[in-house]
Formats: structure tokens, C-alpha cells, sequence
């Protein structure tokens, strides 16, 4: 179990960086369109529709970290109330709810980015992009997600504590 859980900890971590680097770029891109569009009148073909599946990548792609850095939104009053027994089960409920949500979107997902790649889907534009390439982060993030929630519930269970300054001696200890 230590294993597993530093393993899919290290690839949203990954993920993280990625869907960083993909804003990023998003960004260096939009201002390489406002200098050609506006200061030099050239036409941006490419431009808007890779600023587009950027950001939503990057939206897919980070959510892994996002959930193992506990920064989804959430209303804690009802667990704050509770006794931890029931605070625990509550955690496990939710997360085994997210998990089913995720995995049965995930799926979902990888059926649209196949029948995209296997039907050689592009998009309607001059740019002509394959509709499987912005479909795959999709799929990736939505994968990774529902197997850091198996991590996330993993740790719930068995009391293994992964903030970055407890996880090395917690894991070592609990696992």
C-alpha cells in the first residue's frame, strides 16, 4: 500500500506540473496573438482554439493534485460536529461517492476519445486539430483522479496521514 500511494501521489504531482506548465503556455500563447493580431495584422488561425483545450486540459489534468493537496471547495460543518468515528465514515462515504462519479465519467471519456481517434474526428476549423489529442488529458486526468481517490480513501481508512511534512514517517510507520 505505501508503494502504491507514493506512487499515484508522485503522478498527480506530475499531473500538477503539467497542468501548470499547460496554463502557462496558455498564456504565452495568448500574447504571441494579441502582438500578431493586433501590432503586425496577421491572421491567428491556431491561437484560440489551443488556448481553449490548454486551459481545459490543464483543468482535467491538475484535478489529481488538486484532490491530493486537499484544495477542492468543501463545507466542513456537519464533519466538525461529529464524532471522528462518524467523521471518518462520512469521509469514506463521500469519497467512495467522487470515486463512482469519476471512474463512470472517466469511462465515459475514454469511449469519446476512442470513437474521436478510432473515426479520425478533427476539429471544424482551419487548424484542423485531431479531436482525440484535446480528448486524451481529458481521459488521463479523469483516470488519475479516480485512482487518487482509491489512494485518498486508502489513507482514510487506515489513518496514513500524506501532508508533505507527516508523509515520509506516517507511511513508513502505518504501512
Amino acid at each position: 500500500m505505501n508503494v502504491f500511494i507514493r506512487s499515484i501521489n508522485s503522478l498527480s504531482t506530475l499531473f500538477g506540473i503539467l497542468a501548470a506548465s499547460m496554463v502557462g503556455m496558455a498564456i504565452l500563447v495568448v500574447c504571441e496573438m494579441v502582438v500578431v493580431r493586433y501590432f503586425l495584422n496577421g491572421s491567428t488561425v491556431w491561437q484560440t482554439e489551443f488556448v481553449t483545450f490548454s486551459i481545459v486540459a490543464a483543468t482535467f489534468m491538475g484535478s489529481p493534485y488538486v484532490l491530493l493537496k486537499k484544495g477542492h471547495v468543501n463545507v466542513d460543518l456537519l464533519p466538525h460536529y461529529l464524532p471522528p468515528p462518524l467523521q471518518k465514515l462520512l469521509a469514506i462515504v463521500a469519497s467512495l461517492l467522487a470515486l463512482v462519479f469519476c471512474a463512470v465519467l472517466g469511462w465515459q471519456s475514454f469511449e469519446f476519445f476512442y470513437e474521436a481517434y478510432d473515426n479520425g474526428w478533427v476539429t471544424d476549423t482551419v487548424w484542423e486539430l485531431p479531436l482525440w489529442i484535446p480528448y486524451l488529458p481529458m481521459f488521463a486526468g479523469l483516470s488519475l483522479l479516480t485512482v487518487q481517490y482509491v489512494a485518498e480513501i486508502l489513507c482514510i481508512a487506515f489513518d496514513v496521514n500524506t501532508t508533505e511534512e507527516n508523509t515520509n514517517s506516517t507511511l513508513k510507520e502505518d504501512v
